[in-house]
């Protein structure tokens, strides 16, 4: 449990459990006028007769356990810690003191007592069985006026919905085990409760609507948490002695000068940044240290230790999961590096900058800089991060139209078959888009079954495709950042009159998330119909106003007041404001229905913040000035958004396109037309032409052979290897025709085969000449045994590093 929640029920105690109140010391002639009388008598005579006789049981059994009430003798009887087990051996229990004892008997007489108030079953007890009677009968008979009210207020939709019921069953176990009315629960009775489910690993996601409605009766103090929902994560803001102590360092000094040092630092970062902080001096840098080099007390690095670790903050170990459900870690290069480097190399140059003005504080802890600025390479590692974000925007960019059509075409599906569910009878079949679904049982359920028999609620599926297609379409045409997003409410929108025209233009106010300045963007149509359909969504059907709702900010860890926010929804009747998380899942269903794939095969990832940098890029290359840029993106530096402009080199495009047009002007006009069939097969058999018998021959398209197909004497010609042997045989048999010229003496064709002679010993010293230059020569590596001059420091470090 976080130390924030820790506060929260400091704050907010349950109340005490209580053993001794007038129902539970009432005598059993007093209990059982009671069930006879309204409101705990039964309509049915038999199940009466049950409730009668099973409570005279169970109390004559809990008579032979010591206690001044019917509770405590409960509490000191088996029975208070039997839970599950109550069902099996209640009959054999209360058969040592009653006959005729039977397992309905007993069973319909606990529940009796329970609704009477004279027993008071724990929480862990009730977790452990189901009391479908109780909560069947518990409304009517204690507090109905509450229950009536509550049901006003959550609606017949909520009142007969699965959560609503879960809802009114939560509240019911809680009256069980503490007593008193709706109004009496306290937020430390829920939180109690909420830790009961956990603890007997219920999952508490489904079970926080009964909050929300204990909120709007009323009955909770104004500084009472605003939502149970993610309270678990939700542990508000640390003290920055935990923010290091959680990484359990050995050296106590060291950690108590890091605590100061993050004290001092503390007034000019916020929550998000000081949190890294903590993270990167105490776990990456002193941490590490320790786990390497055990004893270390100082941070005055000796040489080696710096450089090992300066080593490791390259890297990091990533756990990855296998097919077969095992993990296995793998080493993975640390992208954050640099960041992690400036870090540490601030903390050595703060200390020793405020040991001039506070020496006793801070002198000691002097020490020199592990961290030179040549480690850092900012500039690099700058470009190098530059680089990959320009990449995946120019891979991006250019599918975001796909993108946007399968998020609305995602959208539309599976709001018809939401329509066709909706008109389709209770059990029944329909058919939409070719699929076959059938209808559960239960009315008003959105469940249904597909063809393969899997339960899919179409509900839920409209309701992803509605937020996906809101967060895609929003996102393209604003360039907001999703936090940004997140924190937009219905405020956000405002009018703006121009001064010139008096025209009535639509704003968008954009609550700053990295800067502190705020900006306005103007709604153009599109985002205009975008708003007003989501506005229309989220609108309470009563009132016709947009909730409010608090969200809760993960980055600073604390809850923001209620607003009336855009992107919220109803999450399982309750109204909740979404987070990245859940809006990343819709994203993720409209990107599986585009089927789009990236350079290396693998499905097209896209990320929120793609669709800002997507953004910019197109505004800045449609001719928008880069300072107005500036101020659209929310950029406190000019730079950061001429960054975007650099995506698509402009001036390098422009340069050639211009080069390109220039040539094209020069050269004759028919180069550019388009070639005619006849002309594109005799292209195209220009190079079927070129296979010869040694070889392919090499002229251009449309130029006649120099040689009169004389291919051996021609330097067109490019020999093959694998014919060497022809080649061979070729100059072999003008060898011999020489020969044979000169034994009869023609003087005249002994010029010719000479010339041939000379083409086929020129193309043989070709094909020597190639493989000589494929050949790999391994010439060895020179050794020096005495080398003059120094051996540098850093050489030495690195040599020893490495030994």
């Amino acid at each position: 449990m976080g130390e924030a929640l820790k506060s929260i029920t400091e704050r907010f105690p349950p109340r005490p459990v209580a053993d001794v109140w007038p129902t539970t010391e009432a005598g059993i002639d007093d209990i059982v006028n009671r069930l006879e009388s309204s409101p705990l008598r039964e309509a049915v005579r038999h199940t009466q007769w049950c409730r009668v006789t099973g409570a005279r049981q169970i109390l004559g059994w809990l008579q032979q356990f010591p206690g001044a009430s019917w509770q405590q003798r409960w509490n000191a009887s088996p029975a208070a810690a039997s839970g599950v087990e109550w069902n099996r051996k209640a009959v054999e229990w209360i058969a040592s003191t009653s006959t005729g004892v039977t397992a309905p008997i007993v069973g319909s007489g606990l529940v009796g007592l329970v609704l009477a108030d004279v027993l008071r079953p724990s929480l862990s007890w009730q977790m452990a069985r189901r009391a479908r009677h109780i909560q069947e009968r518990f409304p009517l008979v204690r507090d109905p006026e509450g229950f009536a009210r509550l049901q006003t207020l959550a609606g017949p939709a909520g009142w007969d919905s699965l959560t609503g019921r879960r809802a009114v069953n939560d509240l019911i176990k809680i009256m069980v085990a503490k007593g008193g009315a709706l109004a009496d629960i306290t937020v430390g009775d829920a939180l109690e409760y909420r830790a009961a489910l956990q603890e007997h690993h219920t999952q508490s996601a489904g079970h926080t609507l009964f909050y929300a409605w204990l909120r709007r009766l009323g009955t909770l103090p104004d500084d009472a948490p605003t939502t149970l929902r993610n309270l678990s994560r939700a542990t508000g803001q640390v003290g920055i002695a935990q923010l290091v102590d959680r990484y359990d360092l050995t050296c106590r000094p060291v950690r108590d000068l890091l605590v100061d040092y993050l004290t001092e630092r503390r007034p000019e970062l916020d929550y998000a940044t000081l949190d890294n902080l903590s993270r990167f001096l105490a776990l990456h840098f002193w941490a590490d240290l320790e786990a390497h080099h055990p004893g270390i007390n100082s941070l005055h690095l000796p040489q080696e230790v710096a450089v090992q670790w300066k080593q490791r903050a390259q890297t990091k170990i990533v756990r990855r999961r296998q097919s077969d459900g095992t993990y296995d870690e793998v080493v993975s290069p640390r992208l954050d590096s640099s960041t992690l480097l400036i870090a540490v190399r601030a903390l050595y140059l703060d200390l020793a900058q405020w040991a001039g003005e506070e020496p006793t504080r801070w002198g000691p802890w002097v020490a020199p800089c592990p961290i030179k600025e040549a480690d850092l390479n900012v500039k690099k590692h700058g470009q190098r991060v530059k680089a990959r974000m320009d990449q995946r925007t120019r891979q991006r960019l250019p599918a975001l139209p796909t993108v946007v059509l399968a998020a609305k075409e995602l959208l539309d599906k599976a709001q018809a078959r939401l329509q066709a569910l909706q008109t389709a009878p209770v059990g029944g079949r329909f058919e939409v888009f070719g699929e076959t679904f059938t209808r559960t049982q239960r009315p008003g359920s959105t469940w249904v079954y597909d063809a393969s028999g899997r339960r899919r609620d179409l509900a839920q599926r409209e309701r992803r495709a509605f937020w996906g297609w809101a967060m895609v379409e929003f996102l393209q045409h604003t360039g907001a950042r999703i936090e940004e997003m997140l924190e937009a409410s219905h405020h956000s929108l405002i009018q703006y009159r121009l001064p010139k025209t008096g025209e009535v233009v639509p704003l968008l106010q954009i609550a700053p998330s990295k800067t502190d300045q705020e900006r306005v963007l103007l709604v153009s149509p599109e985002l205009a119909d975008v708003l007003s359909t989501i506005i229309t969504r989220i609108r309470d059907p009563q009132t016709g106003a947009v909730p409010q709702v608090a969200a809760y900010d993960y980055n600073e860890r604390v809850w923001n007041p209620p607003m009336p926010l855009l992107f919220q929804y109803d999450r399982s009747g309750e109204i909740s404001a979404m987070n990245g998380e859940f809006l990343r899942k819709c994203l993720n269903d409209v990107l599986d229905a585009t089927g789009l794939t990236g350079a290396d095969g693998c499905p097209l990832d896209f990320d929120p913040h793609d669709f800002r940098r997507i953004f910019i890029t197109d505004a800045i290359r449609s001719g928008l000035p880069p300072h107005i840029a500036q101020v659209i993106a929310g950029h406190s530096d000019i730079n950061t958004t001429m960054g975007y402009n650099a995506i698509y080199p402009a001036e390098a495009i422009e340069a050639h396109r211009a080069f390109i047009a220039r040539r094209r002007a020069l050269r004759p006009s028919e180069e550019y037309r388009t070639p005619t069939s006849e002309e594109w097969d005799a292209f195209l058999g220009h190079f079927e032409r070129r296979k010869l018998s040694v070889g392919i021959c090499a002229r251009a398209f449309g130029t006649a052979c120099i040689h009169e197909h004389a291919c051996i004497r021609c330097s067109m010609l490019r020999p093959d290897p694998a014919q060497r042997p022809r080649l061979t045989e070729i100059r072999d048999n003008l060898l011999a025709r020489i020969t044979e010229a000169e034994r009869e003496g023609w003087l005249g064709e002994m010029e010719g085969l000479e010339v041939s002679l000379a083409g086929a010993q020129d193309k043989l010293a070709q094909l020597d000449a190639e493989e000589t230059r494929q050949r790999t020569i391994d010439l060895g590596m020179p050794t020096f045994s005495n080398l003059a001059g120094r051996t540098s420091t850093a050489n030495l470090t690195r040599r020893s590093a490495t030994q």
